[in-house]
């Protein structure tokens, strides 16, 4: 969570400048009747953007492959020493039976943090292809506004009037796209918390209990289910 939080802070700032900066330069280049060039820089922007949004979803998506596979293996071995254990009860070993419970223990611990990560992943990989889409919806925007502009510069003082009206209107376009985006890319978590050596200590200690009570059950129930 703390990768993807950052992630998204990062993409906010670039997003942010790209709507809002870029227009303000606009703006003001506008006023020296150069407006063209900073179009143009803004949208070159925007593609190297997408291009960075790219690489992290490229990025995502070879982490949830990679904890896809991880979760498969862990199922397979997990149903694999299913069958030794049977093996090792009627072989009268219950040493490698407590061994082999241990580790589909582990096995059964590590599962629902690959989950999590799959699912994680999944998020964040909906989140990035929304990201594309939108910079790409704002570039085709930005192309279809320097076209009119360019259009309205080839009249007169009429056409230089209806440049201003134009550069006015994405100026506000701008300013509600940016708002859009702080609230889909503002989101931030802060998880605090603290425990004392002792306490740390006995919990550990409980844990440790409580997992060789679960051995012994399970090795318990495994050597009732041969007898019968």
């Amino acid at each position: 969570m703390e990768r993807k939080s950052k992630m998204s802070e990062t993409l906010s700032r670039r997003v942010g400048r790209l709507v809002s900066g870029g227009f303000h330069a606009l703006i003001d280049a506008a006023e020296n009747l150069a407006p063209e060039a900073v179009m143009n820089e803004s949208i070159r922007e925007i593609e190297r953007a997408v291009d960075e949004v790219r690489a992290e979803l490229g990025k995502v998506l070879a982490q949830k492959h990679l904890a896809s596979k991880k979760m498969a293996d862990e199922s397979n071995r997990h149903e694999a020493i299913d069958a030794n254990l049977q093996a090792a009860v009627a072989a009268g070993r219950d040493d490698l039976a407590e061994a082999g419970i241990a580790e589909q223990m582990d096995i059964e611990a590590r599962l629902p943090v690959l989950e999590n990560t799959i699912a994680d992943c999944a998020a964040q990989e909906k989140e990035l292809e929304g990201f594309i889409a939108a910079l790409q919806a704002k570039k085709r925007e930005m192309q279809q506004q320097l076209q009119e502009w360019r259009a309205a510069q080839q009249g007169a003082d009429a056409g230089k009037a209806a440049g201003s009206s134009d550069i006015n209107r994405i100026a506000r376009d701008a300013e509600k796209s940016g708002n859009a985006f702080d609230r889909v890319m503002g989101r931030q978590n802060a998880i605090h918390s603290s425990t004392d050596a002792a306490q740390l200590a006995k919990l550990k200690e409980l844990e440790d209990l409580s997992r060789n009570n679960r051995i012994a059950e399970r090795l318990a129930a495994l050597k009732a289910n041969s007898k019968e």
